[in-house]
């Protein structure tokens, strides 16, 4: 995830991605400035496991805890 994001968004380290509504998952984030600000990088095994696919449009918040 984007610095500049990581930061907008008051990540801990814990974010919470949302697609469609339905399928929820939590995820550790890291920040890194090579990422564009409006994308977020997810191992592509971790998406699979969860029944997700590349370039899903998704809902990506600070976890709450």
């Amino acid at each position: 995830m984007n610095e500049a994001t990581f930061k907008y968004l008051r990540i801990s380290g814990r974010v919470e991605v949302v697609v469609a509504g339905k399928k929820k998952l939590e995820l550790t984030a890291s920040p890194f400035p090579d990422i564009p600000e409006n994308e977020v990088w997810i191992n592509a095994e971790e998406m699979k496991a969860a029944g997700l696919s590349d370039n899903s449009i998704a809902t990506v918040r600070a976890a709450r805890i």
